[in-house]
């Protein structure tokens, strides 16, 4: 099984970091391939970030078509329902595949991200994907996502304390973390707190391993069939569907 990673950002560190998260837990007949383009922010903080960060997305998965399924390693889902459009087969926000797993190993959970600017795309994937109730709460960190990659930050402090105080204030029962730079902290985290901590790119290799297994793949009936062949000018050109 071939699974594509693709970091939306440009960032190499964080893709190799996604990288490494994602082989830790990954089956032993499942390839992993992780990339990010060249083209895009360095990080996605927000509506305006996306918008720049999904052309170069769909660019990787041109140049992979023949992937098994596609992960989108980008807590927002940047891109995802687009990504879809162009793939039959499973595409997986990390976002939607952390809150999932949450829901099935809690009542409750809250997200711990990034910044606070992150907060009202989060909230309303949530209410997309139906788990706004079950989410206790979205907090932020104020960790910048690059920060994320500098070491001697106090990133990792600032991730944890905000999960203390969702554990007294929210009374969650599970946190998310929210976003792909945190994958590596997931285990530690957990160990600390003493209370599930679910890392999105993990959580989306499996589940991706899963519904390939199942042989499904996306569906072709609504929203996410293939777009209707017409042009696209300038730039945008070799995006043109056929």
């Amino acid at each position: 099984m071939d699974l594509l990673i693709i970091n939306p950002n440009t960032t190499v560190s964080m893709t190799k970091k996604i990288d490494e998260a994602a082989k830790k837990v990954a089956s032993l007949n499942t390839k992993i391939t992780a990339v990010n383009p060249s083209d895009g922010p360095v990080s996605i903080e927000g509506y305006f970030d996306e918008v720049f960060a999904v052309p170069g997305m769909i660019g990787e998965m041109q140049k992979h078509p023949n992937a098994d399924a596609y992960i989108i390693a980008c807590f927002d889902d940047t891109g995802l329902d687009a990504a879809r459009c162009v793939s039959n087969a499973p595409v997986i926000g990390i976002g939607e595949a952390a809150f999932h797993i949450a829901s099935l190993v809690a009542g409750t959970f809250t997200v711990v991200t990034t910044l606070s600017r992150s907060i009202p795309a989060i909230k309303h994937n949530l209410g997309k994907y139906g788990l706004l109730t079950r989410c206790a709460g979205i907090r932020a960190s104020e960790v910048p996502v690059l920060d994320l990659e500098k070491n001697g930050s106090d990133a990792y402090q600032k991730i944890s304390d905000e999960i203390g105080r969702a554990l007294l204030d929210d009374r969650a029962e599970a946190i998310v973390l929210g976003c792909a730079g945190m994958a590596d902290l997931a285990a530690s985290l957990s160990a600390k707190h003493h209370i599930p901590v679910i890392d999105g790119v993990s959580a989306a290799v499996k589940l991706s391993e899963a519904i390939v297994q199942l042989g499904i793949g996306t569906s072709k009936w609504g929203g996410y069939r293939r777009p209707v062949a017409k042009e696209f000018k300038g730039i945008f050109a070799p995006f043109s569907p056929k």
